[in-house]
């Protein structure tokens, strides 16, 4: 019984090992990639997993908005947000050759309003994108249908490389440097592992990209309606662009848990003082940090679960199961072996006489051999031995 049960304790034990190994090699690499059907998230935040919109505030910002067709310089509260969709139709219908199975398709939507002031609710910037994102490592991939919109018209500047990361960065990102899409010089630039900080009790990794001042690539029109508005006596300018981007980032998901933009743009004219066309510093506010915060724990929980407790766990219980199912199994055939010596040292076993050994001694008490009669009917010591009744014959030849 004790053999019977350790071989199945031990089978069950090396299945064990194998689902360990199969989880570990296998599950775990397969849930470290973007999924093909990630949903944005509605009202409620349903369903679990969603993508949410992120809301960064920039108070008391600088800016220029177009206001009855001519550049204006307003200052107030300033609210962004950018929104994702995963195109799960358009993966499945554009994603070919080495993008077939290895990159997603996603769009973006970002709006900027101005929030301190009732009734002036009237977008002070958009843009609109679609790229393709590699699955495992979440950066641009080349693609001959991206775009980047960022004034709702057709043009050259619509069509875009996107490298770097976006909108997220990999699974189990590092501490190390990568690059960085800004839509503004529409390519990427480093971004550099700062250290880490704890952000509403979740650790993340804060990545730095720093751009210096650059000169933007702008119409020539958009420099000469600049300069009649905003610096008189100018016929024409260049506008230069700098910003401090730095993101807080769960690094077992590669969600954004928190991000910061230090943005300036300015003016300079051909003739006279420069102008600032924007100046904010936009920060998540509290809650889209907490819903990043609770939705990076969840996505992070799911993938400790599967590719270390998991494994860990079928793996050490495979091991225990071995040792114990191979304990019984050898115990349990000793045992037999003993029982089987047991029995046979039980039965009747008749070993002939030999010299060696010696047979009992004859007349014994269970002997059935009679003792021959002795002839020494007294000894040297006059030993009085019980006189016998003469029979019949001989009293009568007396």
């Amino acid at each position: 019984m004790k053999a019977r049960l350790g071989a199945v304790l031990f089978g069950v034990g090396v299945l064990s090992l194998a689902l360990a190994a199969g989880t570990a090699f296998y599950v775990a690499p397969s849930v470290t990639k973007l999924p093909y059907d990630l949903t944005f998230c509605n009202a409620k935040g349903e369903p679990d997993g969603c993508l949410r919109a992120s809301v960064a505030v920039a108070d008391n910002a600088t800016y220029m908005q177009v206001i009855e067709g001519k550049p204006t310089i307003q200052t107030g509260t300033l609210r962004a947000t950018t929104e994702v969709v995963p195109q799960a139709n358009t993966t499945k219908n554009e994603m070919k050759g080495d993008l077939e199975g290895e990159a997603v398709v996603w769009d973006a939507y970002g709006t900027v309003v101005r929030t301190d002031r009732t009734g002036d609710e009237a977008d002070v910037s958009k843009y609109a994108a679609e790229l393709a994102l590699d699955r495992t490592t979440a950066a641009g991939r080349a693609w001959d249908k991206q775009y980047l919109d960022t004034d709702g018209k057709t043009s050259d500047q619509d069509q875009v490389s996107f490298e770097g990361q976006t909108y997220k960065f990999p699974f189990h990102s590092a501490k190390r440097d990568y690059k960085y899409f800004d839509r503004d010089l529409r390519r990427a630039t480093p971004i550099k592992f700062d250290g880490t900080e704890q952000i509403k009790g979740t650790e993340a990794y804060r990545y730095v990209q720093v751009i210096d001042e650059t000169e933007l690539p702008t119409p020539e029109g958009s420099l000469t309606a600049l300069a009649n508005a905003l610096a008189p006596g100018a016929t024409t300018g260049k506008v230069t662009y700098s910003n401090t981007r730095t993101i807080w980032v769960e690094p077992v998901s590669g969600n954004f848990v928190k991000v910061r933009e230090q943005q300036k743009k300015n003016f300079v004219p051909d003739q006279g003082s420069e102008v600032k066309l924007l100046d904010a510093d936009f920060v998540y506010d509290d809650a889209t940090i907490t819903n990043s915060v609770k939705s990076a724990g969840e996505t992070r929980d799911k993938l400790q679960l599967i590719g270390r407790t998991l494994p860990i766990g079928l793996a050490v219980l495979g091991a225990l199961l071995l040792l114990v199912g191979l304990w019984l199994v050898l115990s349990g055939r000793r045992a037999g072996t003993v029982d089987a010596r047991h029995r046979a040292d039980d039965g009747p076993v008749d070993e002939p006489v030999t010299e060696e050994r010696p047979a009992e001694r004859e007349g014994g008490p269970l002997s059935d051999e009679i003792p021959p009669a002795s002839t020494n009917w007294k000894s040297d010591d006059e030993a009085t031995v019980p006189v016998q009744r003469a029979g019949a014959d001989e009293s009568e030849k007396h």
